[in-house]
């Protein structure tokens, strides 16, 4: 499959034991995530009844019917006054990377995030020595934000994350503009 025949629609329950799947791998065999254990199918649920309560995107990219990877941006922080910003995630199917899905899904998910009135979507990213992921977000509009140093620890290793930034309504209704 290729990013000309992707088709990227919204995560449905029937989709998430396979997003479970996919990020498990993740969880199990590299250092991009920071979890040491894979969600369950039912945090998964939880997890897509929070972001639709939201109305934040959590989409799928499927193949012949077959989901083969997924992206969701969900709140970056906790308290009020970061309403309007996101962290996005993306994950896919680890024999389907470097086919060009990954911006696919980027693309619809700063899509549905615009159309969700998102101010901003942080990338965060953990430096596993690829660089591929940086270069996604490079392409998509993303800008170095800062860098944290050996704030993760797994598979023996310390590990940096790299922050990136994407600013997709230049400034909200409403709101005074920040003083610089």
């Amino acid at each position: 499959m290729t990013a000309n025949s992707a088709v990227v629609r919204p995560v449905a329950p029937g989709d998430l034991e396979t997003v479970g799947a996919i990020y498990a791998h993740y969880v199990r065999h590299t250092v991009v995530t920071f979890d040491e254990n894979a969600p369950a199918t039912a945090d998964w649920q939880r997890r897509l009844d929070e972001l639709s309560a939201r109305g934040l995107p959590f989409l799928a990219v499927e193949s012949c019917g077959d989901v083969v990877g997924y992206a969701y941006a969900a709140p970056w922080r906790a308290k009020p006054a970061y309403r309007h910003t996101v962290e996005s995630s993306i994950y896919l199917a680890p024999d389907r990377t470097g086919r060009g899905l990954g911006g696919v899904l980027l693309r619809d998910l700063l899509e549905a995030c615009t159309a969700a009135r998102v101010r901003q979507v942080i990338a965060v990213i953990a430096d596993a020595g690829t660089g591929a992921s940086v270069a996604l977000h490079r392409r998509h509009g993303f800008t170095d934000a800062g860098r944290l140093a050996a704030v993760g620890a797994k598979h023996g290793r310390w590990i940096d994350t790299l922050l990136m930034q994407r600013t997709l309504v230049p400034r909200p209704t409403g709101l005074p503009v920040p003083p610089r």
